[in-house]
């Protein structure tokens, strides 16, 4: 039997702590969609790293933050959900921010998570030494004992290689691969697409558009070097609609442009790509068009 180390480890913390940066650092691809936008994960996302002695399968998971809708309080459940039947549980918290609410919700629901959590100090390029050892110390006198506290930055690469080899070291030595070597995700095709498109619209638009969208895809063909693919980009109200669509169809085909480069770039591949903006007043509020737009509560 070949020996090789695999598990799954969950990468959990509130909004905005850098937990989809890291994954597309480790994994050096683009699995989890990226903004400056708080929420902007909503689904849990695994993302496969395989090693030739490893292979490990993070799962990143929406920020956890107050409820005050239907898609919020699926998006903490997804959060907390996926850090069961895990082996290794990465705890994010950012070096240059307090340690808040939200934060110690977290530290006290992984109590009751029988494996190893690492507390990883994340975006430490951003502050000096000694800061990082004040933010270090605070968290070893918060009361939590840790498995690993690791300052690491996904943009200096700061103890990546150290964190994927404390990842190994917890792991048993299955001689299991629970995916092929060459896939990167679990998500299918038709989510990657959407979660483009969502992306391209949270870094295009203002706060009052993002997290009122959702992305339904309506027609996907897939040929040997083409992907056509028409979406529609739902919105709560008819303002959004005039917002997302813009001076004379400016915005959607701005949208449409960089979204379509990405996914040529993700997919290897020309991509022809429509979309279309339709109104659908308090979505979020309804579980049955959640389920319709992606959002399963029954699938965790």
């Amino acid at each position: 039997m070949e020996k090789i180390k695999s598990g799954f480890v969950s990468i959990v913390g509130r909004p905005n702590v850098g937990k989809s940066t890291l994954l597309n650092t480790l994994l050096n691809k683009k699995v989890s969609i990226v903004t400056e936008k708080a929420q902007t994960t909503r689904n849990r996302i695994q993302g496969i790293l395989t090693t030739p002695d490893a292979q490990i399968v993070f799962v990143d998971t929406p920020g956890l933050h107050k409820v005050q809708n239907e898609l919020d309080r699926y998006m903490n459940r997804v959060a907390l959900q996926a850090t069961k039947g895990t082996d290794v549980i990465l705890l994010l918290a950012p070096s240059d921010e307090f340690i808040g609410e939200n934060d110690r919700f977290l530290v006290k629901s992984l109590q009751e998570r029988d494996v190893p959590v690492f507390l990883l100090i994340t975006k430490a390029d951003l502050v000096s030494k000694e800061l990082l050892d004040l933010k270090i110390q605070e968290w070893k006198n918060y009361g939590y004992k840790f498995a690993k506290i690791i300052p690491v930055s996904a943009t200096t690469g700061l103890n990546l290689p150290a964190l994927l080899d404390e990842i190994k070291q917890v792991f048993p030595n299955t001689g299991i691969k629970f995916y092929p070597d060459d896939q990167y995700t679990d998500q299918p095709e038709r989510f990657l697409i959407r979660e483009i498109i969502r992306e391209e619209i949270l870094l295009q638009t203002e706060q009052e558009v993002p997290h009122s969208v959702a992305i339904l895809i309506d027609k996907f063909e897939e040929k040997d070097t083409l992907i056509k693919v028409i979406a529609s980009i739902i919105v709560e109200r008819d303002s959004q609609k005039g917002i997302l669509i813009g001076n004379k169809g400016s915005k959607i085909k701005a949208i449409g442009t960089e979204a379509r480069k990405k996914l040529e770039e993700l997919f290897n591949k020309q991509f022809y790509l429509e979309l279309y903006v339709k109104t659908k007043a308090k979505w979020r509020q309804s579980a049955s068009l959640i389920k319709q737009l992606g959002y399963d509560k029954d699938s965790y």
